[in-house]
């Protein structure tokens, strides 16, 4: 009895030494035949790449290494991923984005800041006016340079094309500009009394990008100002990062289309139909901050029938000071008034 059991305990043992063997030896060649197929992957690879590479460049032969074909690839992805960004720049700059300001004087000192833009309102038919703001109050010829650099003041006439771009009322501005080089030309604006609003807002946008100054101030041609008094009030404000200065006021909406300042977008106003806080259009200033947000945003800031109520709407919601400047207060002909309209 003894005997028969350890009988099968010899003939068991060697059966299971042969079938570990036997594992052993199928999970080797397994392991073998992964190893090679991705060595056979990567061999392939590298040969597609060396190929792709010779077939661009033309060459029968490529001296150059696997690792050197790899960072071509790379550079050309780099490539493609910067021509994108320039193109996404170009786009965010015919929309209005304003880069840093460049002076032109490259390997020479930088430009002074200056201290304010004065963009004078005008329309065809208003030369009169033009001379008269020209001799009053207005410097011509040199004169415009030296206020430039002496006081950091620049003044222009703004003023937009015909309806028939090139008839004689383009070619009479084109002539007159010719002679005074005091008027900026917004080539992509439609001179009408209508679009006053959007032309207001193209002139801020295109100062903001022009010029390097602390504030910009729009004026109509029927206003006369004094230049230093306009010049002490803004530098009053030049700690506040974002100011709106004129002579504030508010009133009624009118929705009545045969009333003199109707406004077709009265409903907007609520039931009070009453305006919000914004400076009269004669005269008033903005800080640059401003000036760039206008100039940025353009496409998306709404205008309404008057350009005074339309600036104003630019910054309800924003963190604004509102200055109510009663020296700017131009029609009251009040005490210490810097301007007078007439």
């Amino acid at each position: 009895m003894h005997s028969r059991v350890s009988s099968h305990r010899l003939t068991g043992t060697p059966l299971r030494s042969r079938i570990a063997t036997l594992m052993l030896v199928m999970f080797a060649t397994v392991a073998s035949l992964y190893v090679a197929g991705r060595l056979w992957q990567d061999a392939e690879s590298r040969v597609y790449l060396v190929e792709e590479l010779d077939r661009r460049t033309g060459q029968g032969q490529s001296a150059i290494s696997v690792d050197d074909t790899l960072k071509i690839i790379a550079c050309r992805e780099q490539q493609k991923k910067l021509s994108a960004l320039e193109m996404e720049l170009a786009a965010a700059k015919k929309d209005g984005f304003v880069l840093k300001y460049s002076t032109g004087n490259h390997g020479t000192r930088p430009k002074k800041k200056l201290l304010f833009v004065i963009g004078i309102m005008t329309t065809f038919g208003h030369r009169i006016n033009r001379d008269a703001i020209r001799k009053a109050w207005m410097p011509t010829g040199a004169g415009l340079k030296k206020l430039e650099d002496e006081k950091g003041v620049v003044v222009r006439f703004i003023i937009g094309r015909s309806p028939n771009r090139g008839d004689g009322l383009d070619r009479d501005i084109d002539a007159e500009n010719g002679q005074t080089n005091d008027l900026v030309i917004l080539d992509d604006h439609v001179e009408s009394s209508e679009w006053l609003p959007k032309k207001t807002k193209l002139f801020f946008a295109h100062a903001a990008e022009r010029w390097d100054a602390e504030f910009y101030t729009k004026v109509n041609d029927d206003v006369y100002v004094n230049i230093d008094g306009l010049g002490a009030i803004l530098a009053a404000h030049l700690d506040k990062p974002r100011v709106y200065i004129g002579c504030m006021k508010s009133g009624e909406v009118f929705s009545d289309p045969s009333h003199k300042w109707y406004e077709p977008d009265w409903w907007k106003f609520g039931d009070g139909k009453s305006y919000f806080q914004h400076a009269s259009g004669e005269i008033f200033a903005i800080s640059q901050p401003l000036a760039q947000f206008i100039s940025i945003n353009r496409s998306i800031l709404c205008t309404y029938a008057h350009d005074d109520v339309s600036a104003g709407s630019w910054f309800v919601g924003l963190d604004v000071k509102h200055v109510n400047e009663g020296k700017l207060c131009c029609s009251s002909w009040s005490s210490g008034a810097i301007c007078a309209a007439v």
